[in-house]
């Protein structure tokens, strides 16, 4: 048998509602004023993008030391189509992971990410029984203090 997780969501009143973690942390849901709600919390579905890219991020940046990788900078941008008859949920997500630095390694970036996705990321995996994912990996060359640029 798996590890079991136990995670305590409180209602607050209206429509907000704070939910433990493991960790001992909280983070406060809310519905936005046109749902009833003020606004005042992360809504639960674009929550769950979040987890996507928070869990394949820290496969990912875990990575970086294992594999001698220089990056300056690297976030993930998750964008996902969420259908329009109810129950809504997403049913097409793109994950693009954008790279900075002047010495990236393209090769083991892109094997960094195709490890997160295909063998480490759990969240990722729940994605993939009820959406089609995209994924991307972008690099971005940083201009160095030392470059000029000569405008003629």
């Amino acid at each position: 048998m798996g590890t079991t997780n136990h995670i305590t969501t409180k209602w607050l009143g209206k429509m907000a509602f704070e939910s433990n973690n493991l960790s001992g942390h909280s983070i406060k849901i809310d519905a936005s004023p046109d749902d009833g709600g003020e606004g005042d919390g992360l809504r639960p579905k674009a929550l769950m993008l979040s987890s996507l890219a928070g869990c394949s991020g820290l496969d990912v940046a875990g990575l970086f030391k294992k594999m001698k990788l220089e990056v300056d900078d690297f976030h993930i941008e998750t964008i996902a189509n969420l259908t329009d008859e109810h129950p809504k949920y997403y049913d097409q997500v793109t994950i693009e992971y954008h790279f900075y630095g002047n010495n990236l390694n393209e090769k083991k970036l892109d094997r960094a990410v195709e490890l997160s996705v295909e063998k480490y990321c759990g969240v990722m995996e729940m994605f993939r029984q009820f959406a089609k994912l995209e994924i991307k990996t972008v690099f971005h060359k940083k201009w160095s203090p030392r470059q000029t640029i000569k405008i003629i």
